[in-house]
């Protein structure tokens, strides 16, 4: 059974950075399209950030490009989403979600309906 977990969310000022942790289990880790998908109060989910598992592509969407990045570490079968220079509108509940059965990387992108998802960790930004 898919398990995704998050952690690494919290309380930072702007301009501060958190890194977020998706661990997975339950899967074999490579060759899954994940992503990282926000969620504030009244608003509609949002894309972050995308990767292909196993050294396959990555995407940032254009509204956190240069401030945030995703990477993986494949021996601990976790996903990250490094997030720099936080704003107060990045606040908002950061959910990891992967594509379930496996895809192909040219399936991974901002397109694709996940169908597994994380309980999710609240990221918080004060001004």
């Amino acid at each position: 059974q898919v398990q995704l977990v998050e952690s690494g969310g919290g309380s930072v000022q702007a301009g501060g950075s958190l890194r977020l942790s998706c661990e997975v289990s339950g899967i074999t880790y490579s060759s899954n399209c994940m992503g990282w998908v926000r969620q504030a109060p009244g608003k509609e989910r949002e894309g972050v950030a995308m990767i292909y598992t196993g050294g396959g592509s990555t995407n940032v969407a254009p509204s956190v490009k240069g401030r945030f990045t995703i990477s993986e570490d494949n021996a601990k079968n976790t996903v990250y989403l490094h997030m720099d220079n936080l704003k107060p509108e990045d606040t908002a509940m950061y959910y990891c979600a992967a594509v379930r059965p496996p895809v192909d990387n040219w399936y991974c992108t901002f397109k694709a309906r996940f169908n597994y998802w994380g309980p999710g960790t609240q990221v918080t930004v004060s001004s």
